[in-house]
């Protein structure tokens, strides 16, 4: 049996007898270590929330937290091995370094307990992680952050992907498995809002984060450090009920215990603290939820694209008849230029792979709103594989194209990223558009299964391509992908 109390006042005999001299050293190195882990130090973060773009962006700040580290190591390890934990290491210095300034300040103090600054540590980082688990839960929730693989990625060896690419593609295969852990997040972070549930959700996210934590390091994922984040965060939480577990659970005795809750809360303001309370919890699970479905489904902020492709042309193609300049390209495994195979996605991407490296992309894809800045689709790979984005110009059959694999600049991408499509053919032959590199080919269809592309690529060759596609079904099952209100297939 066990017995919870929550006193505003601490007994008298431990009144008399004090925290011992080590317990309050190592509370003020644990409390300059959490204010520094928790509390934001980067001043564009209090640039976003105190001017936000609108409340969700307030929402998703505040949420999200600031997660750029003091110190970012220009290294793989840096990126994706535990180099990438210095700031953690910097944290933990400065924490000495105050923690002993402190304690020669402190040494002549008649204070002998720090009870209520426990307790305020311990609210921040609860809310920390209420709020940030369930922002990270609702992209999984709502299966975004890892997509189905798109038919170009169901055509690639295994031996070209990166490990990271590959977990998160088998998670993407089965969305509703991602669901739930998208909704595991969510509730273990809503448990964190209130006092009683505490140490269950804190159980439940120090046991779900460091499952993703650890498979994230063990695939060289880039989540590592901001889900081990909250295994830590978490476990600081659970160490104030250890004692009590250890008794309970292994020693199999009864416990009867009080934690230290100060006197904030009277008849003249228990109307704002519950109603603010009530406010975080409405508006950061329902307005915020809301909010990402409504960006996901309603306004394709996705990490796939969401424009429709050639309507009913979604599929692998073998390239039968390749022409360049006129001349007929005879296949070769070794042919840097003559496509080996294509494909259509049921979106507006074209994919074909030649033999030619390309630089990979380590990232894992973020959303965005235009299909051209959405790269989930090849990062993590390599394979010789070429992304082209187009829209369709059906009166003229024609397709204007650009390279997806190119960089943008930053100017470009927020020039872009403010509507679905680009508008490639008013950009066509302009000077906006050749910045892009907007090439423009001609399509035919003679039959339901067979594309013809005609056009000048760019190094201005002329091409001329005749693709059929090969008939293929998948071990994987149907195809699953986030059908939006915007578009259907």
């Amino acid at each position: 049996m066990a017995t919870i109390q929550y006193l505003e006042s601490i007994p008298t005999s431990q009144q008399e007898q004090g925290w011992k001299y080590w317990e309050k050293v190592g509370f003020r190195f644990t409390f300059i270590f959490f204010i520094l882990m928790v509390v934001p130090l980067d001043w564009e973060w209090y640039e976003k929330v105190f001017k936000p773009e609108s409340l969700y962006d307030w929402m998703a700040t505040i949420a999200g937290g600031a997660r750029t580290g003091w110190i970012e190591i220009d290294s793989e390890s840096g990126k994706w091995g535990f180099a990438s934990y210095t700031s953690w290491w910097l944290n933990g210095l400065i924490a000495v370094l105050g923690a002993s300034i402190w304690t020669i300040l402190a040494r002549n103090s008649k204070v002998q307990r720090y009870d209520a600054l426990y307790y305020w540590l311990r609210v921040l980082v609860r809310y920390r992680i209420a709020l940030g688990l369930i922002a990270f839960g609702f992209i999984k929730f709502f299966p975004m952050q890892m997509p189905f693989p798109s038919l170009a990625n169901l055509n690639t060896d295994i031996g070209e992907y990166a490990p990271f690419k590959l977990y998160w593609q088998i998670v993407g295969v089965s969305y509703k498995y991602e669901i739930f852990l998208g909704f595991l997040e969510i509730a273990a972070g809503s448990l964190l809002f209130f006092r009683p549930t505490v140490v269950i959700g804190a159980i439940i996210n120090a046991g779900v984060l460091f499952n993703i934590a650890h498979a994230n390091i063990a695939y060289d994922g880039a989540v590592h450090v901001y889900s081990s984040y909250f295994v830590l965060l978490s476990l600081f939480l659970l160490l104030q009920y250890l004692p009590a577990i250890w008794k309970l659970f292994i020693l199999r005795e009864p416990v009867s215990t009080y934690y230290y809750v100060p006197k904030f809360v009277g008849k003249w303001n228990k109307p704002f603290y519950f109603g603010l309370k009530a406010t975080i919890v409405v508006l950061f699970i329902f307005v915020y939820g809301f909010y990402r479905y409504e960006r996901f489904y309603d306004e394709g902020r996705l990490k796939e694209p969401v424009l429709p492709g050639l309507a009913k042309a979604a599929g692998h193609y073998e390239v039968s008849s390749f022409l360049l300049n006129g001349k007929s390209q005879a296949y070769s495994p070794a042919d840097s230029v003559r496509w080996h195979e294509a494909f259509f996605e049921r979106y507006s991407t074209l994919v074909y792979k030649v033999n030619k490296a390309n630089s990979i992309d380590l990232g894992n894809g973020t959303p965005a709103l235009n299909d051209v800045l959405k790269t989930y689709e090849f990062t993590g790979r390599a394979g010789g594989k070429n992304y082209l984005y187009y829209e369709i110009d059906s009166t003229e059959h024609a397709l204007y194209l650009i390279d997806k694999n190119q960089k943008f600049s930053k100017e470009q991408r927020k020039k872009l990223d403010k509507k679905l499509d680009v508008g490639l053919k008013a950009l066509y032959g302009k000077a906006q558009g050749d910045s892009l590199h907007v090439l423009k080919w001609a399509y035919e269809r003679p039959t339901a299964e067979q594309i013809k592309l005609k056009g000048l690529d760019a190094s201005g060759n002329n091409l001329e391509i005749t693709l059929n596609r090969v008939k293929e079904s998948y071990l994987t099952g149907k195809e699953w992908y986030m059908k939006n209100t915007l578009f259907a297939y």
